[in-house]
């Protein structure tokens, strides 16, 4: 049997107390017909409420953040009666769940969109080497994004608000904010995607201001403790790239973020999936700005998650595929039992195969 004291031991984050350090990261899974969250979606989260925290999938603040097919949203009635019943299966298995608001901004397709919706961003400059898939067509090349007019940045701003407050409504524990992996609020922080000469553009002041504006106006609206943030540095996902103002401008960032009082900034690093390490000093620039709890993420197992948490890296570590072919997963790092491994085939397809079918341990 192993043991992963730490990881499996409690945590206080904000006003939750987490019965353990594991997180179950925001993976996209593309099941919400229609945008809508179903009874599918329902028993896939409400059989993970083990994880000590579960944090959803990217899930869209208005029509045009709706980038990839099937994912969903949560601005319409109908999305917040659909989220009710995951929320309410997951507290059931005494489990705790964020939403991830994302605004998909560029990395988005108009088949995939409803009629009347935009594909925004902060610069018009299209992701190029990116594709999309539509239920429709199948894979497209990226558009060109329209920018956002800094008049329209408060509409946007409001979106978020709107989308957190009904995420409350809905019965989560708190907010995600996506502020990374190339979508809409990181297309503002990177130079790559941001070439405005606004407000909103050019310094790293500058860049870092509409994260710090959706950010403050969410905390304001559901409060500081049901707040949180993903943030990338040094990803490349979406055609993002650091330049020599990144380590500067996420200590700044996170600084921010601290004055805030914000419950966790959740670090990204995907160097495990091929994309550029994050370099430690990144890393320990946030930590020592942001002063406060940092969820690690990236190819973790088990073994050096417990490291991590004992060296002091940060206080959750979040964990991603294993969770899509084990909802035990929190049993099975107890007991020590092998993991299943995931079928990438299902990773994005309609319906329960690959979803909801695979087994659970019998103890």
């Amino acid at each position: 049997m192993n043991s992963f004291e730490t990881l499996l031991s409690p945590y206080q984050l904000g006003s939750l107390t987490l019965k353990n350090r594991i997180v179950m990261a925001p993976m996209t899974r593309s099941r919400a017909t229609g945008n809508i969250p179903n009874d599918i979606m329902a028993e896939y989260y409400g059989s993970r409420a083990s994880a000590g925290l579960i944090i959803t999938e990217g899930t869209a603040p208005s029509p045009d953040g709706l980038g990839y097919a099937r994912i969903p949203g949560m601005y319409s009635d109908q999305q917040i009666e659909g989220w009710k019943k995951i929320t309410d299966a997951v507290h059931h298995g005494g489990g705790k769940i964020f939403i991830q608001l994302m605004h998909t901004g560029r990395i988005s397709h108009p088949l995939n969109m409803p009629e009347g919706a935009e594909v925004i961003g902060a610069s018009p400059i299209a992701a190029t080497s990116t594709q999309m898939y539509t239920d429709k067509e199948g894979m497209k090349a990226l558009p060109v994004p329209k920018e956002v007019a800094a008049e329209e940045i408060p509409a946007i701003v409001a979106e978020f608000v709107h989308a957190a407050k009904s995420a409350v409504a809905a019965g989560f524990d708190g907010v995600e904010l996506h502020g990374a992996n190339g979508y809409l609020l990181e297309q503002f922080l990177n130079s790559a995607s941001n070439q405005r000469s606004d407000a909103y553009g050019g310094s790293i002041e500058n860049r870092n201001r509409l994260v710090l504006e959706v950010t403050s106006a969410v905390a304001d609206a559901i409060g500081k403790d049901k707040t949180g943030i993903r943030l990338s540095p040094f990803g490349a996902f979406g055609e993002m790239s650091a330049d020599e103002t990144t380590e500067q401008q996420y200590a700044q960032l996170a600084a921010g973020l601290k004055s805030m009082g914000i419950v966790y900034i959740h670090m990204v690093d995907h160097s495990s999936m091929g994309t550029p390490a994050v370099p430690q000093s990144v890393k320990d620039a946030v930590r020592n700005e942001f002063a406060g709890t940092i969820i690690l993420s990236g190819g973790y197992d088990a073994e050096r998650a417990e490291a991590d948490l004992k060296a002091g890296k940060g206080e959750l570590v979040a964990f991603a595929r294993p969770f899509i072919a084990n909802p035990d997963l929190v049993q099975k790092f107890a007991s020590g039992k092998a993991l299943t491994a995931p079928d990438p085939d299902t990773f994005y397809t309609p319906g329960e195969k690959g979803y909801t079918d695979y087994p659970v341990s019998a103890d």
